[in-house]
């Protein structure tokens, strides 16, 4: 690690743990909601990024800057998504390897974490929804691992737009795009394809998206994720989740969004795994560097992984008599 990197502010941070009913929360319903887990001094930095940009104080590659004398309106709806700036910009590098995200990321999908993408969302009063989609449609891993992190920077609600996710339905396969991209689980044998999946949806009740039907049967399990700044949503790939219209006239739903996969983990999105940052862990596959020389395994001068070496060598294991019982494994070299 460089001299920048061994400085940096994210190596003060307190680590987060995971508890045992947080872990089984996330098994159950396939979500997550970890209260207060990005730190307000942090959420502060990230609400006056967006406001740069939102007010074009600040200029991003592929981002326009607001028209000449536009209102304040204008500009808080100027912006909805913005996609994959920590290839270019500081500051998205370090919230995508923020350690308290990665904490929890490692006790869900790990010990070996990939991260992927990066996202920002700047919900305007007025502003559509998206309808009902499953993240692992967009960004297969194999095995699948996907693990979204959703970090709240406004408080979001019932009326300014929140995330609304369908507990249960992470043990529905992914549906198939009807045509154009996206990926499905077609080896199933009696497996429908989808269509109208995932638009902005200019209204709430989306009635082209063909995953509703899906949706429905869970229809008593859909809740709203009420979020206040600093709180942090994390879903797996399959769950079905939506959001609807920002219904306020004066409250902006602002977010930043990762997605991480387990290192171990093969992917061709994107360019493939040598694209994507080694967060925490080891890998035998390919990753690449952050380029903000932001603190994390690719960087490190060391990579440890329990998936290498794991910290407790006594396994159940056969022995010549053909009981089960715990053994260190033997390291000497066999000609079977």
């Amino acid at each position: 690690m460089t001299g920048i990197a061994a400085s940096h502010p994210w190596l003060t941070v307190e680590p987060y743990k995971v508890t045992v009913e947080e872990y089984r929360s996330f098994r159950r319903d396939g979500y997550l909601v970890v209260r207060g887990l990005v730190l307000p001094e942090h959420v502060e930095e990230m609400l006056r990024h967006t406001e740069d940009l939102m007010y074009g104080r600040t200029e991003l590659p592929g981002v326009e800057p607001p028209a000449p004398n536009s209102t304040m309106l204008e500009m808080e709806k100027r912006l909805l998504r913005i996609h994959m700036l920590h290839r270019e910009v500081e500051i998205w590098e370090r919230y995508l390897l923020y350690p308290r995200v990665l904490d929890v990321v490692q006790a869900l999908i790990g010990p070996d974490v990939l991260a992927m993408q990066t996202m920002m969302f700047i919900k305007g009063p007025g502003q559509d929804g998206q309808g009902y989609h499953q993240d692992t449609y967009y960004i297969p891993t194999f095995p699948d691992s996907l693990l979204g992190a959703w970090i709240a920077i406004d408080r979001a609600d019932t009326t300014n737009g929140c995330l609304r996710m369908v507990a249960g339905s992470q043990a529905e396969p992914i549906y198939p795009p009807t045509t154009g991209y996206g990926f499905g689980d077609w080896g199933l044998a009696d497996i429908p394809s989808v269509s109208g999946v995932g638009a902005h949806c200019n209204i709430d009740e989306d009635p082209k998206n063909e995953l509703k039907p899906v949706a429905a049967r869970y229809a008593e399990r859909e809740s709203p994720a009420i979020m206040d700044p600093g709180d942090v949503a994390f879903f797996g790939g399959h769950i079905l989740h939506r959001s609807l219209t920002n219904k306020t006239e004066d409250r902006t739903r602002r977010s930043f969004v990762n997605h991480y996969c387990n290192a171990r983990s093969f992917t061709t999105w994107d360019g493939g795994n040598q694209n994507h940052i080694l967060a925490r862990g080891n890998t035998h596959l390919a990753f690449a560097q952050p380029r903000f020389e932001t603190p994390c395994a690719a960087n490190s001068a060391t990579r440890i992984s329990i998936s290498d070496d794991p910290l407790s060598p006594p396994m159940m294991m056969a022995t010549p008599e053909g009981t089960m019982e715990p053994q260190v494994p033997d390291s000497s070299e066999h000609n079977d």
